[in-house]
């Protein structure tokens, strides 16, 4: 059980009784009927993949791969901590995605796109198609002059074009940059500068909410954007979401601008050689979502990375050739580059890609779409979990589809959104993996084996075959599993997913990842490099992480640091709550205090029963100490277009600062309704520069 803070002095009050917010659950044992189907039902898998048998038990994962030469050394740790995977060997991410599948699966969907028009009809792209669309773009990027080790910058929505132009790139060793479709045009110029691209692809319009909007209006800015920084844009190449049809308001420039499907039309059935590049080559960069601060380009290898998304796709996802497997990810961040298009199509999958929000016309649309298309494996994130059950509590009873896993990713999921999660969307038949990774990690890390191990809600599990990690205080001391202590997870080990390097800059790469925990900077010994992940993290006496969110999401109220899922997850034990964010504010006496924002569920009315249920909630769940100084019930959370909330707008407006651009949100009208609802209608701003942690709040490094 959760240790409960009986009333004392607040300086009593433990780092580890306050750290420990989530009850101790029971355990859900994954059905016989999942277990004998599963990919991965050996526990003594484990064995196999002991620290002493590290790095050679990763050829596992290498076998899962077809080598055009065979490689030399599993690990190459002569420049640690820039580790070489299956070095020496040559190999291609494309063909081992595509053409390899072709004699068994030719006819076979790679991926069903579903519009977010639901009138218009479905996409199906065979394996076989996808050969050939892909043939024929790397034929036109060859023929615009791009080469092996160049980089080209995409800013794509969710359309089959976009693992075609990765698959393409892929296939002459081309480093590509998906930046994600909701990101600003600044925001991606900013990334094209940092990589060095001088070409970008883009579409001209997507769906999304109801409304064609115009993406080529982005283009025109990240090209001048770029510029501003000192990177020339020389070509901007179109996707036409209407092939034949100009669907944005946005002119095209002459002589920069070029219609993707105009272009195509000179290569129609080329087709390409995948060419033998170095196992140790770089793949794809991925720029994390910071929204200050010069951009930061997780650098992915080609082998180490695509045997890392094979194996977990089908061991922790458990995917076979004849499943419907959705991953409602959006390929612009690391879960859809790893599970929804390098992972499954090494594994033969059947993906779904659906284009638009999941909430439009209405909270019952995924299952609509997993009904009508026989999904039966589904993956996404607890915002989205939390929303729909928020929006339609019910909705999935009325469909008859049958989900056999369920994946969470992207944050830790609180046992009550779990539960929903388990109880109405997988009707208590789906077994769920509750996994925990990063960008910067390339796939899966903390994970249950679904078919061996139990689940356990609010938790992600032990960790994946090969992954061992350790919670490490400031100190570098261990934590024991089982006291009950919060410290800072790191893993002993490298991994075939792990990222290379940060693009252009080794020095924040070895900083920020190592600098902390190394235990000599001159050292080729792996040992000697714990790779620290930034996220703060408990292990029960079970043996089962609890990861409790972001280090540098702490509010320290009274020297007593406090996560900010910790508080979060106490407000959503009220019934009426459906969403919570928390933010530091300055207080004189404590240093730092918690203010809260909560949505309520639909049909709730909002009250001061409420607020004083949520002060009493964090007050049992986790102490005196961790009380709001004020709670807000606001009409919706300001948030991105991914869902994810903006806790730094939030801390902005507790903190009587500017909220600064909100234009790129998802509802950006909801911040002056908070904003007044907190400050007045006339308040005005402080210009004293906020304090660091608070200015950091919520922009992960």
């Amino acid at each position: 059980m959760a240790k409960k803070v009986e009333k004392q002095e607040l300086t009593e009050v433990s780092e580890a009784q306050i750290a420990v917010h989530w009850k101790e659950e029971e355990y859900y044992q994954p059905s016989e009927k999942f277990k004998a189907q599963a990919n991965m039902r050996d526990p003594k898998i484990f064995e196999q993949f002991t620290l002493d048998k590290f790095p050679d038990c990763f050829k596992a994962y290498a076998d899962m791969l077809t080598w055009f030469e065979p490689y030399r050394t599993v690990l190459d740790t002569s420049e640690a901590p820039f580790w070489k995977w299956f070095a020496g060997g040559k190999i291609n991410a494309c063909y081992n995605c595509v053409d390899r599948n072709l004699a068994k699966y030719g006819n076979k969907a790679a991926f069903i796109f579903v519009p977010e028009p639901e009138k218009e009809p479905d996409v199906s792209v065979t394996y076989q198609e996808l050969y050939d669309r892909v043939n024929e773009l790397a034929a036109l990027l060859r023929g615009i002059g791009l080469k092996a080790g160049d980089r080209v910058t995409f800013h794509m929505p969710m359309v089959p074009e976009l693992p075609i132009t990765m698959l393409a790139c892929a296939r002459l060793g081309i480093i590509h940059s998906q930046v994600f479709g909701g990101f600003s045009g600044q925001a991606c110029g900013s990334r094209i500068q940092d990589s060095g691209s001088r070409v970008l692809i883009t579409m001209d319009s997507y769906w999304r909410n109801g409304t064609l909007v115009d993406h080529k209006v982005n283009a025109d800015i990240a090209v001048q954007t770029a510029n501003e920084l000192g990177q020339a844009v020389e070509k901007v190449l179109v996707w036409q979401r209407y092939p034949g049809k100009y669907s944005a308001k946005t002119p095209m420039v002459p002589g920069r601008d070029f219609f993707m499907n105009e272009l195509l039309r000179q290569y129609k059935g080329q087709s390409v050689e995948p060419l033998a590049l170095p196992s140790d080559g770089a793949l794809f960069l991925m720029y994390s979502s910071g929204t200050t601060g010069k951009p930061k380009g997780a650098q992915h290898s080609i082998a180490g990375y695509l045997a890392y998304v094979t194996a977990t796709s089908k061991w922790v996802l458990d995917i076979h050739p004849e499943d419907i497997y959705w991953c409602m990810a959006d390929i612009g961040w690391i879960t859809g580059h790893s599970y929804i298009v390098y992972g499954p199509l090494a594994n033969a999958a059947t993906s779904v890609m659906y284009e638009g929000v999941p909430t439009f016309p209405d909270a019952g649309r995924p299952w609509r779409i997993a009904e009508r298309l026989g999904v039966n494996i589904f993956h996404t994130a607890p915002t989205a979990i939390r929303m729909l059950r928020k929006l339609g509590p019910q909705e999935p009873r009325k469909y008859k589809y049958h989900f056999k896993s369920m994946t969470t990713v992207g944050e830790p999921i609180e046992p009550e959104a779990w539960r929903w999660y388990y109880d109405e969307v997988g009707k208590g038949e789906a077994v769920i993996t509750d996994t925990w990774w990063m960008t910067e990690t390339g796939g899966i890390l903390g994970t249950t084996m679904p078919a061996i191990h139990p689940m356990k809600p609010g938790s992600c599990g032990p960790a994946a075959p090969g992954i061992h990690p350790v919670i490490y205080d400031e100190t570098g001391a261990e934590i024991p599993k089982g006291s009950g202590k919060a410290g800072n997870i790191c893993i002993r080990n490298p991994w075939p997913g792990i990222m290379q390097t940060i693009w252009g800059d080794r020095d924040r790469y070895v900083k920020t990842y190592f600098g902390k925990y190394n235990r000599n900077p001159k050292s080729k010994d792996w040992r000697d490099w714990p790779f620290m992940a930034g996220d703060g993290a408990l292990q029960a006496g079970d043996g089962y992480y609890r990861i409790l969110g972001r280090i540098d999401d702490v509010i320290n109220v009274a020297g007593h640091r406090l996560g900010t899922k910790e508080i979060e997850s106490a407000c959503l034990t009220v019934p009426e709550i459906a969403e919570a964010a928390v933010v530091p504010v300055q207080d004189e006496l404590k240093g730092r205090v918690p203010e809260v924002y909560v949505a309520v569920k639909p049909g709730v009315q909002p009250s001061q029963a409420i607020v004083d249920r949520v002060i009493k909630a964090n007050e049992e769940v986790i102490g005196k100490i961790a009380r709001p100084k004020r709670v807000y019930i606001v009409p919706d959370m300001p948030k991105t277009r991914s869902g994810k909330i903006m806790r730094r707008v939030l801390a902005a407006i507790s903190n009587r600062r500017d909220v600064g651009d909100v234009t790129t949100l998802a509802n950006p009208d909801v911040v002056e309704q908070i904003r007044v609802m907190v400050q007045g209608k006339d308040a005005t701003t402080t210009r004293e520069e906020l304090p660091d942690d608070i200015a950091k709040f919520g922009q992960v490094e």
